[in-house]
């Protein structure tokens, strides 16, 4: 059974996500008022409420966007883009694939994907497009803009997917696995989305070339373009070095500390410490950055909210209702029937992080009730809970900025999205279940 406290508290979770989809009032505000309204019923305790705050996952997210800063405060994240636009740039295929591949290489280090996509990837592929003469003021997005834009975006989903700081929503699901007995690590997540998210990125653009061509095929002045903007940057500097640097130490210690008891969190705190100390970022620049901070009240919050949630037996009770779905299934039969389900419910959702709170813990349940062998249903799940974002232009942050680019017709984006939603549940489903039984994960 489930106490009074669990259905009052599900009551005051439901309106909470409502608020955020919804958007009345930033998330940071939305979240306070359901902690406040859970405090005040005596549905939680002070300490339960606030229990978010001390979870070290959440830090690890704070953590992240500062060192995000570092790249776009020293220039660094967008000499990388300028110098993939350099090398791939001859054709406008090429310029798509250099604009994934930047993602690639920021995705580890920049854990808003908006952040990354508005702050580096969206001014670089709207100048470029314009510099061709492709502008949807003058009617001529197609020549350029509208395949850079929907790569770009179907780009983003699969990088966030790819790495645990990639998206702010990862470490939130990989708190709910580890609730359900399951743990994933860094090195772990990487290592199982290697092969499907590699695959997915590289048939990503050839996908959108057959269905959304681009108008101009051919782009030789691309990589003088990208020259010229490198020239004017001048050679790197002694903080983008810096930078660099630490952004290598520290994959290495996400990949390799665990072991030797350098959790990822602490290992982004050590990162955070040096770009303070060699004067990379300042202590004025990290209580400036709203983004972390906005993120941090949210996200403890519903991390709280979610966690007491399980501890009151209602994740189990709603698991139990929704078992009937799969019941009498075989595993693989179960967990592609849950993960459709999961996935296509984006459609109702305008928030990535949203419905991976709302319903990860519930689907990971029920999949490990049918027989799922554990790490495959948390795994499946965590990387739909980015995946699902290629499917509407609401579904996120990055779809909100490059939608409201103006280069891509509603139609479109939703065609698109649906193409590659199916590309992507064959690729991450099918191939990457061959690629978890080489790891030995089932």
């Amino acid at each position: 059974g489930v106490a009074k406290e669990g259905f009052q508290l599900l009551g005051i979770f439901l309106a909470t996500i409502v608020g955020i989809v919804s958007k009345a009032l930033p998330m940071g505000a939305v979240a306070l008022f359901g902690l406040t309204a859970a405090i005040i019923t005596k549905t939680l305790t002070f300490e339960q409420a606030f229990s978010g705050f001390n979870h070290n996952v959440v830090w690890l997210i704070v953590a992240a966007f500062f060192l995000a800063l570092g790249f776009t405060k020293t220039g660094l994240g967008n000499r990388i883009a300028y110098l993939f636009v350099y090398v791939f740039g001859k054709r406008t295929l090429g310029l798509s694939y250099g604009l994934s591949i930047t993602e690639l290489i920021l995705a580890p280090a920049i854990p808003s994907n908006t952040a990354r996509t508005g702050g580096i990837i969206l001014p670089i592929l709207e100048s470029l497009s314009r510099s061709f003469g492709s502008d949807p003021a003058l009617g001529t997005a197609r020549r350029m803009g509208a395949f850079l834009t929907v790569t770009a975006f179907q780009a983003t989903c699969i990088t966030s997917a790819m790495f645990l700081t990639a998206m702010a929503g990862n470490p939130l699901v990989v708190s709910f696995a580890a609730a359900q007995g399951v743990k994933i690590t860094w090195g772990g997540w990487a290592l199982a989305a290697l092969v499907p998210g590699l695959l997915s990125l590289i048939v990503l653009p050839l996908i959108v070339y057959k269905v959304y061509p681009p108008g101009v095929k051919k782009t030789p002045d691309a990589p003088q373009f990208a020259r010229e903007k490198l020239k004017t940057m001048g050679s790197i500097s002694k903080s983008e070095w810096i930078m660099l640097v630490v952004f290598v130490f520290l994959v290495i210690l996400w990949i390799f500390g665990e072991p030797y008891g350098i959790i990822a969190t602490v290992a982004a705190l050590l990162g955070l410490c040096a770009l303070i100390l060699f004067g990379v970022i300042t202590w004025k620049d990290v209580l400036s950055e709203q983004g972390a901070w906005e993120t941090l009240f949210w996200f403890a919050t519903l991390l709280a909210m979610a966690e007491n949630l399980g501890k009151l037996g209602v994740i189990a009770w709603v698991g139990l209702k929704i078992s009937a779905l799969v019941g009498g299934l075989s595993w693989p039969y179960a967990l592609l029937v849950l993960t459709l389900v999961y996935f296509y419910s984006h459609y109702l959702f305008a928030s990535l992080v949203a419905h991976a709170v709302s319903m990860y813990p519930i689907f990971l349940s029920v999949a490990i009730a049918a027989g799922v062998p554990p790490m495959v249903a948390a795994l499946i799940l965590a990387f739909s809970s980015s995946l699902y974002g290629c499917v509407t232009h609401y579904s996120s942050g990055p779809s909100a900025l490059l939608y409201g680019s103006g280069y891509v017709s509603v139609g479109r984006w939703w065609q698109i999205g649906g193409i590659m939603s199916v590309v992507n549940i064959v690729i991450w489903l099918g191939i990457g279940s061959l690629w978890w039984k080489v790891l030995g994960l089932w």
